[in-house]
């Protein structure tokens, strides 16, 4: 019997996020996601060394198309276990969540698809939000935790109200209005992009993969033809985890100093965000509107 390969594929990693990661997988299940059923696309969740790793019959309840792998190989850097990922994705649109603790807007799967009929060399990017009154590492100084993410989330039912989402979030870049844009949490690609970027750079070996997500997306813009597309209305939500750059305020700094210095070290030039502005396709409207 031949299983027909998706038409989508999305790669999402784990590390010690069992509060999280369901969740996650719930905003990437096809009764959440608009237009997506069954069979349209896949997750691959790859664990990178979780304490407790995550087991398939741990999501059987979802009604999500799920692969979940354990890299043999974990380090404090996701870049090789999302590499493995990408590796074993089988549709032709890929994307990839190199933090899985990002809740997805009921849009955004489909947002992405029509996106990428734009353009023979799409590079689509997503808006980052972070759950809460203002971006985490400032959030917790105020007495946010968990905790107090979960009243949030329950206060807005947000299965059923996935758009409410932005109402109880922070803007974190200027990714759907045009400005400078450093990362992507949910970069979607044709694979014949992927293969020509070789993935992500192994190079980036700092915990958390250090500035590895704007490498890539500083490269996937620099190639030839490729056309930027940000999408307009939908976006991911970063879950409190105690990720590498979005957890303790005492190493925020620090950490983003790191991974200026290991880019430079790895590029031989200043990290930048991309001021592209490229295109905006409004996900609501289904259409771009920028430049109109």
């Amino acid at each position: 019997m031949v299983v027909e390969a998706p038409e989508i594929s999305v790669v999402v990693i784990s590390y010690n996020m069992a509060r999280e990661i369901p969740r996650t997988l719930f905003s990437l299940s096809s009764p959440y996601q608009t237009l997506c059923p069954r069979g349209r696309h896949e997750v691959l969740l790859v664990d990178n060394g979780s304490s407790a790793p995550p087991r398939p019959e741990d999501f059987a309840a979802l009604d999500v198309d799920v692969a979940v792998h354990h890299w043999p190989k974990p380090t404090h850097s996701p870049v090789a276990a999302l590499n493995f990922g990408l590796a074993q994705a089988r549709g032709e649109l890929i994307g990839a969540w190199i933090d899985g603790a990002r809740l997805a807007s009921p849009g955004l799967i489909d947002a992405c698809a029509k996106a990428s009929r734009l353009h023979a060399r799409p590079v689509i990017v997503t808006e980052n939000r972070h759950l809460g009154p203002r971006v985490h590492p400032l959030s917790l100084r105020s007495g946010y935790d968990r905790r107090s993410e979960d009243a949030l989330l329950a206060s807005i039912a947000w299965e059923t109200n996935g758009y409410g989402l932005f109402g109880v979030s922070t803007h974190v870049d200027s990714a759907a209005s045009g400005g400078p844009i450093l990362e992507s949490n949910a970069i979607f690609m044709p694979r014949p992009l992927w293969e020509e970027l070789g993935g992500y750079d192994e190079a980036f070996d700092s915990p958390g993969g250090g500035a590895v997500n704007p490498d890539l997306l500083i490269r996937a813009c620099a190639l030839p033809g490729a056309q930027l597309i940000r999408i307009v209305g939908e976006a991911t939500f970063h879950q409190m985890h105690g990720g590498a750059t979005s957890g303790d305020p005492d190493v925020f700094d620090r950490v983003l100093i790191a991974c200026s210095r290991e880019y430079f070290r790895i590029r031989r030039k200043p990290l930048r965000p991309v001021r592209d502005p490229g295109w905006l396709f409004d996900a609501r409207l289904g259409r771009v509107v920028s430049p109109p």
